[in-house]
């Protein structure tokens, strides 16, 4: 991430399509940098640095002429969900492409490539991660409901759902791009196992489509479980399995097997077992490099608080905090607009799952 972009003198920032919820926080992202909205790629002039949210498009032309960099959630993220518009407490800014296009280079996968990390980053990035791990944060903390394992399970595999209308499907799942198609293939390699499907909790809020034919998910599976916290279903089974998904991140901090048979970007890095080799990565990483790439070098964080910027390690005590609270709560906007949020995130699942 070039320190250019938080550099005040490096003129404005021009924000094209983004939804009105997030411009608060791209305003404190990019501060003291001005940002300024545009609605329609005619009022972008070459030579601006124009900011899109993760994949959107952008005319052929535009990309040429301007520097284009994209934004999405951090990998620490909330107490809740930004469906349901709560704050985040980080972003990542990226100036190659996004983490989860696996079709082209990103800043991240450029870090893994060709950074050398020092021994005091690897040194932080282990006491980091043992923090994450010990206070059992994941990316959005959400869940209130118990689970024990099976009483004489001898394998028990997590298979972790993902919105299949989601950009990270599109551009990292490969062939596999259903929830369905992913659990039959593990029931197929784990035959014996106690097999877990976990959907994504934006469809089990009622915030997203579920996939397709995702309500017969236990046709495939031994059990479904919602409202658990993913943190502690880590912490039970034994690996995981999935497309795309951050849960495989998280399992991987936490010392766990993980099986891709998508091309996430923790995939291709000698620390997953990858269905998919990915033909541009395959220099070995250790597990504390990955961290500090994706968790040290590569997102910004903000405070909850007065929106300045925080260390991970800020950060985490922040989550841990606010957990310990209850929680971020839907503000009044949230309340108001969810059914407004949800009407328009399912009219725009259902149109991209028509074109796919």
């Amino acid at each position: 991430m070039a320190d250019r972009l938080f550099d005040p003198a490096a003129g404005e920032i021009v924000a094209f399509g983004f939804a009105f919820y997030k411009r608060s926080t791209l305003r404190d992202f990019f501060a003291p940098r001005p940002v300024r909205h545009v609605r329609h790629v005619d009022s972008i002039v070459p030579g601006s640095t124009v900011a899109v949210w993760g994949a959107t498009p952008l005319p052929a032309a535009l990309e040429r002429g301007c520097r284009v960099v994209r934004l999405e959630d951090g990998f620490l993220r909330s107490v809740g969900l930004g469906a349901d518009l709560i704050r985040p407490l980080s972003w990542v800014v990226d100036q190659r492409g996004i983490y989860f296009d696996a079709t082209r280079p990103s800043d991240l996968e450029h870090l893994l490539q060709h950074h050398d990390f020092s021994t005091d980053l690897l040194e932080r990035a282990a006491r980091l991660r043992q923090r994450i791990v010990q206070a059992g944060l994941t990316k959005y903390n959400v869940g209130a409901c118990g689970w024990r394992r099976p009483p004489g399970a001898r394998r028990v595999v997590l298979v972790p759902g993902q919105v299949e209308t989601d950009a990270s499907i599109a551009l990292g799942a490969g062939q596999l791009r259903t929830n369905l198609a992913l659990l039959r293939q593990v029931r197929a390699a784990c035959p014996q196992a106690h097999l877990l499907y976990k959907p994504h909790p934006d469809v089990v809020a009622g915030l997203r489509l579920p996939g397709e034919q995702e309500s017969q998910a236990l046709h495939h599976c031994d059990e479904v479980v919602a409202d658990v916290p993913m943190a502690a279903l880590l912490d039970q089974v034994d690996e995981v399995h999935l497309l795309t998904s951050l849960t495989g991140f998280e399992a991987l901090l936490r010392g766990k097997p993980v099986t891709c048979h998508g091309q996430p970007f923790y995939a291709g890095w000698g620390l997953t077992e990858d269905v998919t080799p990915h033909a541009r990565r395959g220099r070995r990483r250790s597990l504390d490099e990955l961290v500090a790439a994706a968790l040290i070098l590569y997102p910004r964080y903000l405070s909850p608080h007065d929106g300045s910027v925080i260390t991970p390690e800020a950060a985490v005590d922040q989550l841990v905090a606010l957990r310990q609270q209850g929680g971020d709560r839907p503000g009044w906007r949230s309340w108001l607009l969810r059914p407004l949020l949800r009407a328009l995130a399912h009219i725009e699942d259902g149109a991209r799952r028509r074109q796919g």
